[in-house]
């Protein structure tokens, strides 16, 4: 399975979601870029930059891709709010990642206080590229 992410503009019940990855959604996997942006036009527009140039690269226009209602599931969870790119583990307390990595416990025994907006209106469980499930058979072919 693969380390999935959801990217929103706000933290909380009123955030915008901008979409989701399936795989290498961890802080180390995504462009360091990411983190530095200081407003969020320039962090929405590099967002939707980066998933169009990806296979597994889901917008809200096509549905929610996960089978749990919110990014509590997810992996990791980015947002920007106050000016700063916000991260959450499994939904975790958020924490600034610029300002905390390379701390390896960074995610370890946070409190999961972290609360999204619930997505099961728009909710469209994919299997495909865009899932991060991988499926192996034992058929031989």
């Amino acid at each position: 399975m693969g380390t999935r992410a959801d990217f929103y503009l706000g933290r909380g019940e009123g955030a915008e979601w901008l979409g989701s990855i399936a795989w290498d959604g961890y802080p180390e996997g995504l462009p360091y870029a990411l983190f530095e942006h200081t407003s969020e036009q320039s962090y929405k527009d590099f967002v939707r930059g980066f998933l169009a140039g990806r296979k597994d690269g889901t917008f809200p226009e096509m549905g929610w891709p996960w089978p749990w209602e919110d990014s509590r599931t997810t992996d990791f969870a980015y947002a920007f709010d106050d000016g700063v790119v916000w991260t959450s583990c499994f939904g975790s307390e958020w924490v600034n990642y610029l300002e905390n990595q390379g701390k390896e416990e960074l995610f370890e025994n946070l409190p999961e206080t972290a609360i999204f907006p619930n997505m099961k209106k728009i909710q469209k469980v994919t299997l495909g590229k865009r899932s991060g499930v991988i499926v192996f058979s034992g058929k031989e072919t």
